[in-house]
């Protein structure tokens, strides 16, 4: 299909703020959720990139690799102007390791804590970890369901780290919107020092269209779009059948949006936050008045 297009001025400077590069036979956690059986490997994903002219990305490390972000590091190092990545760390992460990964293009780390158990944020290892990650001007990325976001996010706006919540805040399928815990987020869109990921809504709607609709009109209304960010999900693990690259990309364009929150969402936000260079050489991008293929 042809995709609409795009209202930024050049689709190089967008940036896809979360995606997952792996390989079958790479060694899996203890305690995983799910086995992918397909490889996402990177070329396949910058050639999506590619076809779609985003110019950008940050690569998240995948659940089912635990702390072992080897495969990860590796990816950075094929473009460390184009990728930055979010690791997954143990918290008691050496000093040295952590500067290895931020040389290669790691900005943060996730905690991811699907069906996981609540780690105490205010343990000394974390209350050391964070307090280096303050340090070195790294974010913490949550994955968590919405009802349990606020003490987290509490704790770690009192440790004075930036966050980013992950997939519109993960509120109940079965609530969207409604969700009490969804609606407790957008009363930190004050703090100004969090940022919402507008990804993976079908981890949040039970396949409700309207939800991506009615969940960013709040995000906006309460975090603006300089606190939000898009990104693919890609390869949309676990949901692979259910959409594709370029409908992840429409779920955004076909909001309505202005263009200025467009270009926020997918630009300059992202751009600023991963600490990107400033304009890459023209990959071939859609202009404003072209259509990107998808």
């Amino acid at each position: 299909m042809i995709a609409p297009a795009s209202p930024v001025q050049s689709r190089s400077r967008c940036v896809d703020t979360h995606a997952h590069v792996f390989e079958q036979g790479l060694p899996l956690v203890d305690g995983r959720r799910y086995s992918p059986g397909y490889d996402a490997t990177l070329d396949t994903y910058l050639q999506l990139l590619d076809a779609h002219g985003i110019g950008r990305a940050v690569l998240v490390q995948p659940s089912f690799l635990g702390t072992d972000n080897r495969y990860l590091l590796q990816a950075l190092s094929r473009d460390t102007h184009r990728l930055r990545g979010v690791a997954v760390i143990a918290p008691d992460a050496s000093d040295e390791s952590l500067a290895e990964m931020q040389g290669r293009g790691v900005t943060g780390i996730r905690l991811n804590l699907i069906e996981q158990a609540l780690p105490d944020l205010r343990a000394k290892s974390w209350t050391l970890l964070l307090d280096r990650l303050s340090q070195l001007s790294w974010h913490v990325e949550l994955h968590r369901a919405a009802r349990d976001l606020a003490p987290m996010l509490d704790r770690l706006l009192e440790a004075g780290v930036p966050v980013v919540v992950d997939h519109f805040g993960r509120p109940d399928p079965d609530q969207g919107i409604g969700d009490p815990g969804f609606e407790a987020l957008l009363r930190y869109g004050k703090s100004g020092r969090i940022w919402v990921k507008l990804s993976a809504a079908y981890r949040c709607a039970a396949g409700d269209s309207s939800f991506v609709r009615e969940a960013t009109k709040q995000l906006l209304e309460h975090f603006g779009a300089g606190r939000l960010m898009w990104g693919s999900d890609w390869p949309h693990t676990q949901h692979e059948r259910m959409t594709d690259y370029g409908q992840s990309l429409s779920m955004l364009m076909e909001l309505g949006l202005d263009a200025a929150a467009i270009d926020a969402i997918l630009c300059t936000t992202p751009q600023s936050f991963y600490g990107f260079e400033d304009e890459l050489p023209d990959r071939g991008a859609s202009s404003a008045t072209a259509s990107a293929v998808t």
